[in-house]
């Protein structure tokens, strides 16, 4: 570690093939040595990026760590389709078709893969070494599952970390069967946690933390056919446990700045370090938000090849303009994206916050 560097933790958001723009940010982090990472929080995608970057980290530092990303995203980018579909004629021939999205919804994956056949499984075990991330040392890891019988978020956790866990993190339960893991089933992580910021925020050493947000907070186009409704409804479903996460954090501020300086404070330590804590955030949504519903299932070497250099290009803007905040103030502005978030849900009406009249 560069004693001159400072440290940030990451939280890493899900979001398919669009996860090469988290690709890319990290390649511009790791591209200054002045960075270097504390924690990490992920999910989906955003897991695959992280256990990379473990991997790499461990194998031969910064440099093995862009390595090793890039060979994680060129094997996604020449994986294209499903492998699976080749076992089945049918869906080989609906693949690339917008029935492919009706047959998924008339079909579960009991159905059309009863061998349970992931590629993923395939892709993760020829790049990334488990053992390797559990016994080295490196960034503490958070990798967000949900329980299917519950619907509560799982954190997987370094030590722990199995190639199962990250293939529960990105299970799509219209594509594959749910993982099983100790007896329990999970399904993608961004249903619960996409990822988790309070866990991060109140256990983390680190008082820094860069989210690199992939799924826009509003999608303004209006949509009507069966694929775009469909496409909508899982951007829906997948941003609620993500605003969910910045509400609870505002939540904690303002409670803590309600109580400083009050005998007997409710807050307990981990609260009041999530309170404290600086957030920083990297937007894909100029990017991301003008894709195709689908693109986010349908990698190729075009879009990967887009978006991670996009999300170099906006790690270096970061860089150069929040750099010097880290350690000093919060850059991410959650209120302000609240606000403005619940301005557009409720036109013509005052967006107050919650609890803002108590």
């Amino acid at each position: 570690m560069n004693p001159k560097a400072s440290v940030i933790n990451l939280a890493l958001q899900g979001g398919g093939s669009h996860g090469a723009f988290t690709w890319g940010v990290l390649d511009g982090l790791l591209a200054r040595d002045t960075v270097d990472f504390g924690w990490i929080s992920a999910t989906s995608a955003g897991a695959l990026n992280a256990v990379a970057l473990a991997h790499g980290l461990a194998v031969g530092g910064r440099d093995g760590a862009r390595q090793k990303l890039q060979q994680l995203w060129d094997a996604v980018a020449k994986s294209g389709a499903s492998e699976y579909m080749k076992y089945n004629p049918l869906l080989a021939g609906l693949s690339r078709s917008s029935a492919m999205t009706h047959m998924a919804q008339m079909f579960s994956p009991y159905d059309h893969n009863p061998l349970g056949i992931d590629p993923l499984r395939r892709l993760i075990e020829a790049h990334i070494d488990f053992e390797l991330i559990r016994t080295s040392a490196g960034p503490e890891l958070l990798i967000a599952a949900t329980h299917v019988a519950t619907g509560t978020p799982r954190l997987f956790r370094r030590a722990e970390l199995t190639i199962e866990a990250v293939l529960a993190s990105a299970c799509l339960p219209t594509l594959q069967q749910a993982v099983e893991i100790d007896g329990h089933a999970y399904w993608d992580g961004g249903f619960s946690a996409n990822p988790d910021l309070v866990t991060l925020a109140s256990e983390s050493p680190i008082e820094d933390t860069l989210i690199v947000q992939l799924v826009p907070l509003l999608r303004s186009q209006k949509p009507t056919s069966a694929r775009e409704i469909g496409g909508h409804v899982s951007h829906l479903t997948f941003n609620q446990p993500f605003l969910r996460e910045l509400e609870q954090i505002e939540t904690i501020r303002r409670l803590a700045s309600r109580r400083r300086g009050l005998f007997g404070s409710a807050l307990d330590d981990g609260d009041v370090r999530a309170a404290s804590h600086r957030f920083h955030l990297i937007d894909a949504g100029r990017f991301t938000g003008s894709l195709s519903v689908d693109s986010r299932g349908k990698p190729d070497v075009e879009l990967v090849s887009y978006l991670e250099n996009a999300g170099r290009t906006e790690a270096g803007k970061w860089l150069d303009r929040c750099w010097a905040d880290v350690g000093v103030r919060d850059t991410a502005e959650i209120a302000q994206r609240l606000a403005a978030h619940r301005a557009a849900s409720l036109p013509g009406q005052a967006a107050a916050s919650p609890g803002a009249a108590a």
